[in-house]
């Protein structure tokens, strides 16, 4: 018989993946593309040292990433991309504010928006039934269990 949290943890699942997949992906790019995506273009918004910005960014993109997908330190993984998020959000999209106005804007920033507000949901709610956050934490409940015996 089927689990009633079933759906629940695919859904989860699939939220994680997708951020997941979207910073593993971005943050290979900064190595591969480094004339567009990487200190090239951190370059090109005003960084200074944007060698080191941009692997530095690439990094964590990689590292944070892989944690969403395996669902491992979760609520943790998603502050330094949230934070990547909050200086994408000041270099790239508030130009185009000043420049161009909200509707402009709101546009260019649908994606990221997107990307926030599904970082802030794992932020808030974990990672869900299929991850090791959840395995971990079935672990840790019946070794105290074990203990109390």
């Amino acid at each position: 018989m089927k689990s009633e949290s079933q759906p629940l943890g695919y859904s989860y699942l699939l939220i994680r993946l997708i951020p997941g997949l979207v910073f593993l992906s971005e943050g290979i790019q900064k190595f591969l593309l480094p004339v567009d995506l990487g200190p090239g273009r951190f370059e090109k918004i005003g960084f200074p040292q944007p060698e080191f910005w941009a692997y530095f960014t690439a990094c964590f993109e990689i590292i944070c990433g892989l944690l969403l997908i395996i669902g491992l330190l979760v609520r943790l993984a998603t502050i330094p991309l949230l934070i990547v998020m909050i200086v994408a959000f000041i270099a790239t999209k508030v130009p185009i504010l000043e420049q161009k106005g909200f509707w402009a804007m709101a546009h260019e920033y649908r994606t990221d928006f997107a990307m926030t507000m599904i970082l802030i949901f794992l932020l808030i709610n974990g990672a869900g039934k299929f991850s090791m956050d959840h395995r971990l934490a079935r672990m840790k409940r019946k070794r105290m269990f074990n203990r109390l015996r």
